[in-house]
């Protein structure tokens, strides 16, 4: 299908995108690699009269270590998290699920700031932040304010950025647990998850199993209470709500819930 008319307007920095923001009302949208945003448009689920483009500010795309945590500007491309040295040796569990992430081409367009403010539920990153209890850092009219990752994600494809906000940082500490792992059960390499699931220590997410990328709190509370990993792993399943669509009936999507969450408890506590 055919987006609907819109003014497309490009930004040199943050601080120009954020003027236009605020120029154009609650009818924008930013733009970065376009990867989430543009089939909403095709489809007219998204119609946004102003498009900022913001992909080509290079003040937003970095990784870095600041001490107390990994600093990744919210333009780093996926590419960029897969092959990242300090990831890989201090946040392994990112590196790897950025690698995971559709297709090369889509490696090399699609951000993490764009994956995170469009809220998918079955998007991969989503869930990885949530798992490393990550910190968001968003600019707009009113200041530099930070997001705990637990509180960003509010509905479907809803998150905590208020109109003209944009998302400029991910922060995550190292983690205190070595242990990691990320599942994802697909048809094709380079489909949406059906079901997946990231592990940091004992702190576990879930991909495409419910309204918003969620904790698996049930699993983590079995695993708090003292529960061997294979037990708090049948709980995977508990206080969700997933989709029923041609890929999979909700009861599939909770049976591969319990299986994906048993072995990445198993490969987390392995590498722990």
């Amino acid at each position: 299908m055919i987006p609907a008319p819109f003014t497309y307007r490009r930004a040199g920095t943050v601080a120009e995108a954020l003027e236009m923001a605020a120029e154009s009302g609650e009818d924008a949208k930013y733009l970065a690699g376009g990867h989430s945003l543009l089939p909403l448009m095709k489809l007219r689920l998204a119609v946004p009269e102003v498009l900022i483009d913001i992909g080509r500010l290079r003040e937003a795309a970095y990784v870095r270590d600041e001490g107390g945590h990994i600093a990744i500007g919210a333009l780093t491309r996926h590419h960029d998290l897969a092959t990242s040295g300090l990831l890989a040796s201090r946040v392994p569990l990112l590196a790897y699920a950025a690698g995971c992430v559709g297709d090369p081409q889509v490696r090399h367009r699609g951000t993490i700031g764009g994956s995170l403010a469009h809220g998918d539920p079955a998007a991969d990153l989503p869930a990885v932040i949530l798992a490393l209890d990550a910190t968001l850092v968003a600019q707009g009219p009113g200041g530099t304010r930070e997001i705990a990752a637990a509180d960003f994600f509010q509905g479907l494809y809803e998150t905590a950025l208020a109109p003209g906000e944009l998302l400029t940082e991910i922060r995550v500490k190292r983690p205190e647990s070595a242990g990691w792992s990320f599942q994802k059960f697909t048809k094709r390499a380079i489909d949406w998850a059906i079901v997946g699931v990231a592990a940091q220590g004992d702190r576990v997410a879930l991909v495409n199993m419910g309204m918003t990328p969620m904790r698996a709190v049930a699993v983590e509370q079995a695993l708090a209470a003292g529960l061997a990993p294979e037990q708090a792993a049948s709980h995977a399943a508990d206080g969700t709500s997933p989709p029923e669509d041609i890929n999979a009936t909700a009861a599939y999507r909770q049976h591969l819930a319990r299986v994906l969450v048993g072995r990445a408890l198993a490969q987390a506590r392995a590498r722990g």
